[in-house]
């Protein structure tokens, strides 16, 4: 069985593709922001809400309790679990509005705020430019290799990364991103780093001790997503716009997708994909399970690749009225 779970207007829109229901609806009213899987636990699933909390489901969206107690607050904009280390489960990190960092060892029960986060250099430079006085945690990734490794974006003003699970950190480093929207690595290359952000694409081969900002080829230097083809991790699929204003919302929106294979240049990748005029910037995901697979997500529907991102068909799905038609917050994939 193949699920997404999708974050729309509407609510979280869970899309099965084995024959059973074509679209469940969950978390309506509760305004989700961010969704997470447990790969240890493939049906265990997490939420970020704005103003009600953390939410989690143990039966792959079906339902969902609240876990958000301990948090310091309600406004929940990133969400990740890290890789479970033998029988011991992973750790679950919870990023917040004003940017805090959370660590749950319990599955969501009881949370220990890591307050060294705030204390790098750059946090007093960090400011969300819609609301100056404010930022956020954006983007949570926990490393595939190294147990306790992980990486924070805020938005907007570094990619932080920590080695003892978010005990202490490393502040953003010269020529690294400044304003990362999604960050992905790769199961079978340690150390590679790949960020979408407002400032352009960057790769990293260090674990984010160094970069570079390969652009060749992207017209449009907004990025929003990346995703990595799991059975090779020079395939690299990103959504980018010439903006913010331009990426999020429907009704003014014009974005695009890009491919980029073999370390060349990226291509743009938009067979069978809506045109970009009236299209909000593509949420993309991969599973480990399916090399060459990708899937993208915006206001026209769901979408799947079968080859490395080159050319795309959309899936058959009805989908609830309003639920993504001004845009898509969080695509995520599970199979169980």
């Amino acid at each position: 069985m193949t699920v997404l779970g999708i974050i729309g207007g509407g609510g979280l829109l869970i899309v099965r593709l084995d024959g059973g229901p074509a679209v469940t609806v969950g978390l309506q009213g509760k305004s989700p922001e961010c969704m997470a899987v447990d790969r240890g636990q493939p049906a265990r699933l997490y939420a970020g809400t704005w103003g009600h909390g953390l939410w989690r489901s143990v039966d792959a969206g079906r339902s969902w309790q609240p876990v958000g107690d301990g948090l310091p607050f309600q406004e929940i904009t990133a969400v990740a679990v890290e890789p479970a280390a033998g029988s011991t489960p992973g750790a679950v990190y919870a990023g917040t509005e004003p940017s805090t960092l959370s660590r749950s060892d319990d599955g969501g029960q009881t949370w220990r705020l890591l307050p060294a986060m705030l204390e790098v250099e750059s946090a007093s430079a960090w400011s969300f430019p819609p609301k100056p006085d404010s930022h956020h945690v954006r983007w949570i990734s926990c490393d595939l290799h190294q147990p306790g490794r992980l990486y924070v974006a805020i938005e907007a003003g570094a990619l932080l990364r920590s080695e003892d699970g978010g005990q202490s950190w490393h502040d953003r480093v010269d020529g690294g991103p400044i304003d990362t929207h999604t960050a992905a690595t790769h199961p079978s290359l340690p150390d590679r780093l790949y960020s979408a952000a407002g400032d352009g694409y960057f790769e990293s081969l260090d674990g984010g001790l160094s970069w570079s900002r390969p652009m060749e080829g992207l017209g449009h230097g907004y990025l929003v997503g990346v995703a990595v083809d799991p059975g090779n991790p020079e395939t690299v699929v990103v959504s980018a716009a010439s903006g913010p204003y331009v990426a999020y919302r429907s009704g003014n929106a014009e974005a695009y997708v890009y491919r980029k294979t073999g370390g060349g240049a990226f291509e743009l990748a938009m067979d069978g994909l809506p045109p970009a005029s009236g299209t909000v910037a593509s949420r993309l995901a991969t599973h480990p399970d399916e090399p060459g697979v990708f899937y993208a997500a915006n206001n026209h529907g769901l979408f799947r690749s079968g080859d490395g991102g080159a050319s795309w068909k959309v899936l058959p799905v009805r989908w609830p009225q309003g639920t993504i038609a001004r845009s898509v917050e969080a695509l995520v994939v599970v199979s169980g």
